[in-house]
């Protein structure tokens, strides 16, 4: 309900402030505020995004937590988008959110209504208990192998690549 509403109010507000700041000044200098802001907004969010990264590098290989990186980012990345939508209200949010204040109260705000139950750093693969370890088991790494035959592992060059005798 909340998504349609916002579908239906965002453009009526822009249509809106399209017409009000049109006729105060005029078709070409409003289209001229629009190209500019997404100029502008376009370089904003291409450094704000840089630092964003370089934090969720630095929160990565720092073992940290990578969430407010991570959420910092993606609301940059929402920001890019509202600058380049054509309009006054988009731009104005699009620019807040490219502030790190406004980001940060963002934040806290999602964080607060916004629960995670668990948070694991790793390759995703296999099962893993929730808990402590408890040594033995869990320092057993499970894997399959299979035996190749060197003999038959060697095949001719197939003529698209030169073999170990061309050059």
């Amino acid at each position: 309900m909340y998504l349609f509403l916002a579908f239906l109010a965002v453009p009526l507000i822009e249509i809106a402030l399209f017409i009000q700041v049109g006729g105060l000044i005029g078709l070409w200098p409003t289209l001229v505020i629009v190209v500019l802001t997404a100029v502008l907004g376009t370089w904003l969010v291409r450094t704000q995004g840089r630092m964003a990264i370089g934090q969720l590098q630095r929160a990565f290989s720092e073992m940290n937590d990578p969430t407010e990186p991570l959420a910092h980012g993606a609301m940059i990345l929402l920001a890019g988008a509202l600058l380049l939508t054509p309009g006054f209200f988009t731009d104005a949010l699009g620019f807040a959110l490219l502030m790190p204040p406004v980001r940060v109260a963002v934040f806290r705000y999602l964080r607060s209504r916004v629960t995670v139950a668990r948070f694991d750093i790793g390759s995703g693969t296999g099962h893993r208990q929730a808990g402590p370890r408890s040594g033995g088991a869990d320092d057993v790494i499970d894997g399959d192998y299979t035996e190749v035959d060197p003999q038959h592992t060697r095949r001719p060059p197939s003529g698209w690549v030169g073999g170990p005798d061309r050059h």
